[in-house]
């Protein structure tokens, strides 16, 4: 039964915008307490330091002041960009940086996204923090982050029309040697409480590793002693770690080319990182779990030209994917729920956003993730669960 509130609370976490038989719901609702919000371990709001007390720059939303359904902060668009009119911006990538990416399996790009795109990613993502949306609660309410959201854009028109507008999609189309970007899958991210010790990304949306590139847009100064990822160089390429693992034990053999080799970057905002999903690497947090100032990032998933579609049900990679698209296996990657951002977003894909037609239904949510609450599913999927018990540090 544990498994299953689980991946019931993971499920929902991964998940955006509710659509009842009238239409996606607008405004604010009420929520009763439930035991799995209180059975979660409990993260301290406060340690003192050198005789000073230290305070959480970000309190966690109580239950009643969660949101449903679409929001849009009405954030004007820098660079006299017109909604949905304006083609997306452009930022050149060398070759040379495109064969950094290829051959160490990351890559950093600085200062990318000048002042204006960061302070209106800072505003959407203030105005997602003070508004909170119900699927972030599960995310939140683990203790994994102060706030955590996936596909946020479905439900953040701001994010939104940043994809379809910011430089984003050329940086990615370049960098994947593609001439078409859909966003698979996306996060919001403020602060990880302890970080994340080594890793791969497996929540990539229904793709394989090598349609996709991660990419993380940064809109904080990395803190001096933490918080900076580090990623083994080349291990992109390795060949002994399991499709299905999450975390990872760089000592394990097969690795030793890889687990010294390791790239350290201290982002800046504006900034990206782009990897490729197989990359292990790992976020260290504060030691005391506290984050007394911010390391906000929206990452994800994108998808390059040709993508089809696989579907996951049975592993871990469903929880990405969670959506009432009508895809099925093989077919390609084409659907409003994974919008194309580069070389421009499609009318009908946005009409679709922002009508709530790119919504979830709890009944597809319970359908998809019900194969993983078998013993031998949840076997095959230990390690994606140790994500709840990743509160601590990895040397």
């Amino acid at each position: 039964m544990k498994i299953i509130t689980s991946l019931f609370l993971i499920g929902v976490a991964s998940t955006d915008g509710f659509v009842t038989k009238n239409g996606p719901i607008r405004s604010s609702y009420p929520l009763s307490a439930t035991k799995a919000a209180s059975d979660l371990d409990q993260v301290p709001t406060s340690t003192s330091v050198g005789g000073s007390q230290k305070q959480r720059i970000l309190k966690e939303p109580n239950l009643w002041e969660y949101n449903f359904g679409l929001q849009d902060p009405k954030i004007r668009l820098p660079h006299g960009i017109i909604k949905d009119v304006s083609l997306p911006e452009k930022y050149e990538v060398t070759e040379e940086q495109i064969r950094t990416l290829e051959e160490d399996g990351v890559l950093h790009l600085k200062g990318v996204f000048d002042e204006e795109w960061v302070e209106y990613l800072r505003q959407a993502t203030k105005h997602q923090v003070e508004e909170p949306h119900f699927w972030a609660f599960a995310g939140t309410a683990s203790k994994l982050y102060d706030y955590i959201q996936r596909n946020v854009w479905q439900t953040n028109s701001a994010f939104a029309r940043f994809y379809y507008h910011s430089a984003m999609g050329h940086v990615l189309a370049q960098c994947g040697r593609t001439d078409e970007i859909r966003v698979s899958t996306d996060l919001l991210m403020v602060n990880p409480n302890k970080g994340f010790k080594w890793h791969q990304d497996n929540q990539n949306g229904p793709i394989s590793w090598d349609e996709g590139l991660r990419f993380w847009i940064t809109m904080d100064e990395t803190p001096k002693d933490y918080g900076a990822p580090v990623y083994l160089k080349g291990s992109h390429k390795n060949d002994v770690v399991n499709d299905q693992a999450v975390f990872v034990d760089i000592e394990r053999d097969g690795l030793q080319d890889y687990k010294n080799e390791r790239l350290e970057f201290r982002t800046k905002p504006g900034d990206m990182l782009i990897w490729h999903p197989r990359t292990i690497h790992k976020v260290d947090g504060p030691s005391d779990g506290i984050w007394a100032s911010y390391r906000r990032v929206l990452g994800g998933t994108v998808a390059k030209a040709g993508t089809v579609y696989h579907d996951k049900r049975g592993s871990g990679g469903v929880l990405s994917d969670l959506g009432r698209h009508g895809l099925k296996d093989g077919e390609p990657l084409k659907s409003s729920f994974f919008p194309v951002v580069y070389p421009r977003c499609e009318r009908t894909e946005v009409q679709d956003r922002d009508s709530g037609k790119v919504g979830r239904n709890p009944v597809d949510i319970l359908t998809k993730i019900g194969g993983l609450a078998t013993k031998a599913s949840g076997e095959r999927f230990s390690s994606f669960f140790q994500v709840l018990g990743s509160q601590s540090k990895s040397s």
